[in-house]
This record gives structure tokens, C-alpha cells and sequence, in this order.
């Protein structure tokens, strides 16, 4: 039988414990998976910012624009994910091909980094709506922020009934099996 409980469990958290603290070895375990993800050429074309404790403020009072990302009030860490360079096989592909290789490897390594922090009983949220150039600034770097992802534990860890598109919307078989 195939093991299906970290993508049935895996959600955006919008409610997290203020009070708990995410353990070193589970943030370790989150970035070894995400540094085993794969990517074109294996580029690696990203890097990953961890903020924790103090310092998650300076974070969350980036993300918080508007009513935007309120909840962030009670994330005490945070993965900011930056788009780096390619190598050379994967920067030659990219333009030869015309893909957007980049943004799928962090796709991929963000969604390993996520898959392993649910297996450890973790949250997350992945958000894209933040003030840039103050992360860039606070980070101290130039590089293209991509997203950042919040990292803690569910206040309630009640996971909600996912609403997805139908399987026919999604995705088609096509095999010579009948």
C-alpha cells in the first residue's frame, strides 16, 4: 500500500502555538530533505535564510502588509528561499529549451523541505506576499527573495478537508492499458 498521510496532512497553517519553539533537529531534518531535492543539472539554484527566534520579528513585520499574512503574528521561525545562479548545464539548458528551470527547482525543494516538516509533525504556510526589498535589505542580500516559508506547530492539529479540482481537471492517463 502506498503511504499517503504527508500530502492528506500537509496544509497551509494559518494558526500556530506561539509558545512552541521548533527544535533543531526537525529544522536540520527539513533542510537535508530540501538539499536532497532535485533540480535541473543539480544547480541548486536557491539558498534558504532560516529566522528563528528574536529575529523571526524583523520577518514578521515584513510579511504583515495590509491584512495580509496576519497570522505570521505568532511564527517564531521562518525559511526565506531566494533564487540564486545557475550552473552552466543548467543555464545553458534553460535558454536552449526556454524553462524556467529555477523557479521549478525551488518548487521542488520547497515542497521536500514542507513534505518533511508534516512527516516531523510540523506546520508551514508558504507565502509569496512580502516587502522585498526590506527582506533583501535585512538579509543582506541582493538576491530575488522567491517566498518564504512559516515553520512551527498548529495551534489545533484538526487538518481540514482539502478542496481540490477534479481528477479529470488535473490529469489525463494515457497508456495502451485499457
Amino acid at each position: 500500500m502506498v503511504e499517503r498521510s504527508n500530502t492528506k496532512n500537509r496544509e497551509s497553517c494559518r494558526d500556530y502555538d506561539p509558545d512552541r519553539e521548533v527544535e533543531a533537529e526537525k529544522l536540520d531534518a527539513c533542510l537535508e530533505a530540501m538539499k536532497l531535492s532535485p533540480s535541473a543539472c543539480n544547480a541548486q539554484p536557491y539558498f534558504y535564510y532560516i529566522v528563528k527566534g528574536d529575529q523571526a520579528k524583523n520577518v514578521r513585520d515584513l510579511l504583515q502588509l495590509g491584512k495580509m499574512n496576519s497570522f505570521a503574528k505568532d511564527v517564531n521561525t521562518f525559511a526565506v528561499v531566494t533564487e540564486e545562479n545557475y550552473n552552466l548545464s543548467a543555464k545553458i539548458g534553460s535558454s536552449v529549451k526556454d524553462q524556467d528551470y529555477k523557479s521549478i527547482d525551488i518548487g521542488i525543494s520547497v515542497a521536500y523541505f514542507t513534505a518533511q516538516a508534516t512527516s516531523l509533525g510540523l506546520s508551514t504556510c508558504i507565502m509569496g506576499w512580502f516587502d522585498e526589498e526590506k527582506l533583501q535589505k535585512y538579509l543582506g542580500t541582493k538576491s530575488r527573495i522567491r517566498l518564504v516559508i512559516a515553520i512551527g506547530y498548529a495551534k489545533d492539529d484538526t487538518i481540514r478537508e482539502k478542496k481540490r479540482k477534479s481528477s479529470d481537471a488535473i490529469y489525463k492517463i494515457v497508456s495502451e492499458d485499457k
